[in-house]
């Protein structure tokens, strides 16, 4: 059975928080009934505040139970800087309205500091607590559920903070607040990177944005084309052209070598074939608007919070919607390479995983999918198609069925025995497989099909990840493990015999989904939403607050 539990029952579940010793810094007020009254009704269901729903009530109870139900926010200081928190969580990307910021603002005008009514005082007391709560559960773990955005995330994060109202209540109580909660952001690179785009491209946004390109032929270098003028204005927006310094220095028409290089960056930086001509493909690019780029950046930090907070120091990731591979060592880019992954009706999942074997030259047992969609209907079209493809038909036991098949009359259910294919050149698997458990039957594997890696959109497979050079990350994987340099690597496939090698050391493996980064050249990257992620995303991160109810796993 699967449980539902609320936002604060998550809290709480957290494991092992640690954090310091409950010592406030500022004295402890008295405690007072008419607090303890509003604290103990919290648990009880929806708890209103001022009209404001409780997300935690379960770690405010705790809380305050801890320190005998006396007021939390007794320090100017601390009530200032979780207004400045609140208000700077818009540049993460996050909605300030969702930790009761206009509640909040309206208190603090109407609590004075010295004849406020009690009421209010608990009143500020109790949503500032909550609005806390709600700010680190999301710079910790999201806005949203990956679950309910992917079904198949298995990634965790282990958060050792200590219980969640000690955690709570040291923040309160630190020297900076604002510091405090700060250091609960992603340290990675990349969510620094992209918080600094999200600015850039505010800016961008209240400077007007840039212009449409209106729809016509291809441009191409050398022309020249009234549009092209509006090709300038939009490429010096974000960069890619450097404006001259008068319009008088250059025909705005021209289509010159400046504009091509600059189409050229702009097409790269957009996952795009950098030829230079703005065809449909690249003029679709440019005149995606500013507000949809900037949903795109706040889609990928909600994806950084996800993700980003504990990863291993070496691991493997795949970045679907990217079409690239990254062997990271030591936290930094030791090789990366081109892929190709599941096309939009079969789509690679997103999950983690560990590499423990990988396998050189080999076998291919057709998954039952590929037999029904793909093979089958091959089969019936060409009876020659087994021979052709090198495809062995076995039992159960791998033995070899002599036996003709109609098939013809053949369906997938009726059909009881695999296909199989050897290993060699044309393997569907290339000579390695890298292998890590899963419920998907997906692996990294090298491909016969090396010209599609070429193509600048690769979504070309049935789930699984084809690899180009997957021998350079056979080598990577097997470093420092002996009898087992290139050399030797090499010698093995020349056998053409099936070997399997197990990893002395397992290295992790991420396949994410990111379609905006900055990369090593601190250029900002975008790409296509292959499976309609983003959209998903970004919908969801509109909507009001609401408590996570993912279901408890048994």
């Amino acid at each position: 059975m699967r449980k539902l539990r609320p936002l604060g029952v998550l809290l709480m579940s957290v494991a092992a928080w640690l954090a310091p010793a409950f010592a406030p810094a500022q004295p402890v007020a008295a405690p007072s009934a008419a607090l303890r009254a509003r604290v103990e009704r919290l648990p009880d269901g929806l708890a209103l505040v001022r009209g404001e729903s409780i997300a935690a009530p379960n770690v405010l109870y705790d809380m305050y139970a801890s320190r005998e139900f006396a007021p939390a926010w007794t320090s100017p200081s601390a009530r200032a800087e979780l207004l400045r928190a609140i208000r700077e969580a818009a540049n993460d990307g996050l909605d300030p309205q969702d930790y009761h910021l206009a509640a909040l603002e309206q208190l603090e005008a109407a609590t004075g500091p010295t004849d406020a009514a009690e009421d209010l005082w608990y009143d500020y007391d109790v949503l500032q607590s909550d609005a806390l709560a709600r700010l680190l559960y999301h710079l910790l773990f999201g806005k949203l559920d990956p679950v309910e955005m992917s079904p198949e995330w298995n990634f965790t994060h282990d958060v050792r903070r200590g219980p969640p109202a000690k955690f709570l209540q040291s923040v309160i109580d630190a020297p900076s607040l604002f510091a405090e909660i700060e250091r609960e952001k992603p340290k990675h690179e990349l969510y620094r990177t992209l918080r600094a785009e999200l600015a850039h491209y505010r800016e961008l946004r209240a400077r007007g944005g840039w212009p449409s390109i209106p729809s016509g032929p291809t441009l191409k270098p050398g022309e020249r084309d009234p549009r092209v003028a509006a090709l300038r204005a939009r490429l010096a927006v974000t960069g890619e052209l450097v404006a001259p310094a008068s319009e008088s220095e250059t025909d705005a028409r021209a289509f010159d070598d400046s504009v091509a290089a600059a189409v050229r960056a702009f097409q790269s930086a957009n996952g795009l074939e950098a030829d230079g001509a703005v065809g449909r493909g690249t003029l679709s690019a440019l005149n995606v608007p500013v507000d949809a780029r900037i949903g795109q950046i706040e889609v990928n930090l909600e994806r950084g919070r996800w993700l980003l907070h504990d990863l291993d120091s070496t691991f493997t990731v795949v970045n679907i919607a990217g079409f690239r591979i990254y062997y990271l060592r030591d936290g930094e880019i030791a090789w990366s390479g081109r892929v190709q992954v599941g096309k939009p009706f079969r789509q690679t999942p997103v999950f983690r995983s560990t590499i423990t074997s990988l396998v050189l030259n080999p076998t291919w047992t057709v998954p039952p999918g590929i037999f029904a969609n793909d093979i089958l209907p091959a089969l019936q079209r060409d009876p020659e198609y087994l021979a052709k493809r090198g495809l062995s038909v076995i039992d159960a036991e791998g033995r070899p069925v002599t036996e003709p098949i109609d098939w013809a009359t053949m369906t997938p259910r009726r059909f009881p025995y695999m296909l199989r294919q050897g290993p060699g050149p044309d393997n569907a698997l290339g000579r390695v497989k890298f292998m890590f458990p899963n419920e998907y039957s997906v692996y990294l594997h090298d491909t016969p099909s090396q010209a599609l890696f070429a193509k600048s959109e690769r979504a070309f497979s049935s789930g699984c990840i084809r690899v180009e050079n997957p021998l350079e990350l056979a080598q990577l994987l097997l470093e420092g493990q002996p009898g087992w340099d290139a050399d030797a690597i090499a010698a093995a496939v020349a056998t053409g015999k099936t070997q399997t090698i197990s990893l002395q050391n397992k290295v992790p493996v991420l396949l994410a989904y990111w379609t905006a980064w900055v990369d090593r050249d601190g250029v900002l990257q975008f790409r296509s939403d292959l499976y309609g992620f983003d959209a998903k995303v970004r919908a969801a991160l509109d909507l009001p607050f609401r408590v996570h109810r993912r279901p408890e796993r048994e």
